[in-house]
């Protein structure tokens, strides 16, 4: 079964200025991963809309089943995400009936609670509402701006906000089914073990082998310790179609490369599955 791709674009100036750390990508990755996909790029970009337009289009070239965007969906003048997206796909931003009234229900939940003077939707507010012609708006549990799906040549885009809590709720609420019904059957599947006094060049070629003997297998050594005394994380993946034959294959991987490490002189000290 072929393995699902997706790339996602992180769209923000904080992000391009080391003023943000770039949480949405890692936490999108790892929940994208778990769910049997395969993450192919990640890409920033500042707020832009050429910027966002020219990566959106390079990432279409590439025909991913999916392209996850995050940030820019707000109110202020830099939230320029969907203006990119439409500019990509040659098409015009309008004014979604359905997206309006979520951002209404939203402006007047929050003047109800006390937290606005007022519910008026003003241009800045309407602005949250104005998605690329042919875009649905995805719920937005925990904020304001709706979620945006959309399709271009059988990639589907979602665009979701670039507040941590927004994006994972609308993600999860939205998002997460989609991928796990392409994914099908496959899920992902990790581990790790410790290795202490090995140096990572004298593992490599121990990886290498472990690899080729295993090829659904996917190994990457991690430093943890000091040059003088080496601690290597040793972090083992795979996707298969149920967790028996995940352990199996993960299980046969370790053995191999633990022996392997401990004829080097090596120890193997930890094991931790995840």
């Amino acid at each position: 079964m072929m393995s699902v791709k997706i790339e996602i674009i992180c769209v923000g100036n904080e992000l391009l200025i080391g003023k943000t750390l770039n949480t949405n990508a890692q936490w999108l990755a790892k929940r994208a991963i778990s769910l049997g996909v395969t993450v192919r790029r990640i890409t920033v970009v500042g707020d832009d809309v050429e910027e966002i337009a020219s990566a959106v289009r390079e990432a279409l070239e590439r025909k991913p089943r999916f392209i996850i965007t995050t940030g820019g969906l707000g109110p202020t003048f830099d939230d320029k995400t969907l203006d990119g997206i439409a500019k990509a796909l040659n098409r015009s931003l309008e004014l979604n009936t359905k997206a309006l009234q979520m951002v209404k229900e939203k402006y007047e939940a929050y003047a109800k609670a006390g937290r606005l003077d007022s519910a008026e939707l003003t241009p800045y507010r309407i602005k949250m509402a104005k998605l690329p012609d042919g875009a649905d708006p995805l719920p937005n549990p925990v904020g304001t701006a709706p979620g945006v799906r959309l399709k271009a040549d059988g990639t589907e885009i979602i665009a979701l906000p670039g507040v941590p809590a927004e994006m994972e709720a609308i993600f999860e609420g939205s998002v997460a089914d989609m991928l796990r019904k392409e994914a099908g059957t496959l899920a992902f599947f990790e581990a790790s073990i410790y290795a202490d006094g090995i140096m990572e060049s004298t593992l490599a070629p121990l990886i290498d082998l472990t690899m080729r003997d295993n090829p659904y297998i996917y190994i990457k050594s991690h430093p943890r310790g000091e040059e003088k005394r080496p601690c290597i994380e040793i972090h083992f993946s795979t996707t298969a179609e149920n967790s028996k034959t995940a352990k199996d294959r993960l299980g046969k991987a370790i053995i191999q490369l633990s022996e392997l490490i401990r004829e080097k002189g090596g120890k193997v000290k930890t094991f931790k599955s995840l």
